[in-house]
């Protein structure tokens, strides 16, 4: 591969948010042409480095360079729910533009505005049909189409803006495989420099190279995904042994200063015997104890030394051992009884599924079937926190005329993920956050249990806005499974977007270990091979349900 140039450029780059907290410190490194994957723990602060390079957030210190235009696809797109096709493509104006001199506005700003780019219209509408959506007009509302496809149709925009520097924030979180395959064929074409943020790591085996945003700074490794956690596993094996041979060491200089001490105390008691006996002029004693306290000073001394040095060796050995926070959830037991019924859907065909006891059901289907409607259907009569509105609304199906499948629910007890994590107050803290869906519990204890989802101290009282996307995971986690009472039946719309690998795996832990129903959404095949499920109900474009059996009924 030829040598790659420098596309971005950070010195000394550092952001803190208003209210203190510092996100970067003093980064400096390069992200070179061609593909480059960023990865980190969830919270180092990748996102907002995005955004820094971007131009969306202004550094607190140093600088970025970057050769030539940048673009960038934010993590969360669900503020573009008033927007068109247009606006999400960026091609509004022009279209604006095109419009008015159609109808005879010589305008000179509109043919500025317009530029080379009189074919607009059909480059963009055959760009999205290459990337699988069939429209066949830009001024669709962005809020008709499903979240993969959101997330599809504003990449056909970046790529139709052809930016000379691409950022790209989990670009493949609500994407179905066939929807992912065509992004990375999509990007395999581009030409652009690319920086991709992911916890995708078949999207990031696809990368030139990995960058490791970590403890403030980066570090590049030749390659892809699986050469990146080969190299770092190589280097854990040999930094764990570093720690356990610096820990041995560090035991032996202190079991030999204490022996030390066993030795200066013994001839301390046999100088003070000698005194008593008097076996020894009392000038020649004296002048043996000072020799003793002399050189039993200067062994002290050394010995200190070793041992110091000796902790300073384990504390840069267990530096150099990766000890990432993982979420630790313990989810509460609802105690539901097999043979309660929980929910009931229903395909376009009439024929139905009931979710009864503590069954575990996932959902599937490609992007824009309706898997995400189906589910507010279901949830209809909760609000934002997963509290259900008072009284509830049973059943909580389509309106008259509506087409899809039908949804019905018989408790009122559900807890809610949504896809986008949207029903969060950005301006609210994490504590009065957490404490909305569990009132009745005192702030104190809520702390306690924050802490174990690693949200601790002055981060409980920051505001939600402030955070990653990764932490907000954390707070929705959080304000679900802490919920007073607990949920009958939890409802996870791709929950796994934005996760790092380590959350992901403590999630799969948490609900391998909830006793309550389960109905999820998920495109992360992975995800749900681990869950343990009972049936899998495929929906169709038709609003049809076809349940095939989990593993677990398999078993």
């Amino acid at each position: 591969m030829p040598p790659r140039t420098a596309a971005v450029t950070l010195s000394n780059l550092s952001f803190a948010w208003p209210d203190g907290r510092i996100v970067l410190d003093r980064v400096s490194g390069t992200f070179g042409s061609g593909r480059t994957g960023l990865v980190g723990a969830n919270g180092v602060g990748k996102s907002t480095l995005l955004r820094l390079v971007a131009g969306r957030l202004r550094p607190t210190g140093g600088s970025i360079v970057t050769s030539g235009v940048v673009d960038w696809l934010p993590q969360n797109l669900a503020g573009t729910g008033g927007a068109t096709l247009a606006d999400l493509l960026g091609v509004a104006p022009v279209l604006a533009a095109l419009q008015a001199i159609e109808h005879g506005d010589v305008d000179p700003a509109h043919f500025e505005t317009v530029g080379d780019a009189w074919d607009v219209e059909e480059r963009s509408l055959a760009a999205l049909a290459e990337a699988g959506l069939t429209v066949d007009r830009l001024d669709r509302p962005v809020a008709t189409l499903s979240g993969g496809e959101t997330v599809l149709a504003a990449l056909v925009g970046i790529a139709v803006r052809a930016a000379d520097v691409v950022l790209l924030d989990e670009p493949t979180n609500n994407l179905d495989e066939a929807s992912r395959e065509r992004l990375v064929a999509l990007l395999a074409r581009w030409r652009a420099t690319l920086v991709v943020v992911s916890h995708d790591t078949g999207l990031l085996d696809t990368m030139d190279e990995t960058v490791e945003l970590r403890g403030g700074g980066l570090r590049v490794f030749g390659g892809p995904y699986q050469q990146y956690t080969a190299q770092v596993a190589a280097e854990q094996d040999t930094a764990r042994q570093a720690l356990r041979t610096a820990e041995q060491a560090l035991a032996t200089e202190r079991r030999q200063r204490q022996q030390l001490e066993q030795r200066v105390a013994h001839a301390e008691r046999s100088g003070r015997t000698d005194r008593a006996n008097r076996r020894y002029v009392p000038a020649a004693i004296d002048m043996r104890v000072n020799a003793a306290q002399k050189s039993a000073g200067a062994r002290r001394g050394e010995a200190d030394a070793k041992v110091t040095a000796a902790q300073a060796a384990v504390a840069d050995a267990e530096a150099a051992v990766r000890d990432d926070d993982r979420v630790v959830i313990d989810l509460p037991d609802p105690q539901v009884p097999a043979s309660r019924r929980i929910a009931a859907l229903t395909g376009s065909d009439g024929r139905s599924h009931i979710i009864a006891g503590p069954e575990r059901v996932a959902l599937s289907g490609p992007n824009g079937v309706g898997k995400t409607t189906l589910l507010r259907r279901l949830l209809a009569a909760t609000d934002p926190s997963g509290r259900p509105a008072q009284p509830p609304v049973r059943p909580a199906s389509r309106r008259a005329g509506e087409p899809g499948p039908v949804a019905e629910r018989y408790v009122d007890r559900v807890g809610y993920l949504p896809q986008f994590l949207d029903g969060l107050d950005d301006d609210a803290t994490v504590l009065a956050s957490v404490r909305a869906a569990a009132p009745t519990v005192a702030p104190g204890e809520v702390r306690r249990r924050l802490a174990r989802f690693h949200l601790r101290g002055d981060q409980v009282d920051r505001p939600v806005g402030s955070l990653s996307g990764g932490e907000r995971f954390r707070v929705a986690t959080a304000r679900l499974l802490l919920a007073e009472p607990p949920a009958d039946l939890l409802v996870l719309d791709e929950p796994t977007n934005s996760l790092d690998l380590v959350t992901k795996a403590q999630l799969v832990d948490a609900l391998s270990a909830w006793r309550g129903a389960l109905l999820v959404v998920s495109h992360d095949r992975g995800f749900l091979d681990q869950l343990d499920l009972d049936v899998e109900l495929a929906l169709d474009a038709a609003g049809v349900l076809t349940p095939s059996a989990g593993p677990a009924g398999q078993a």
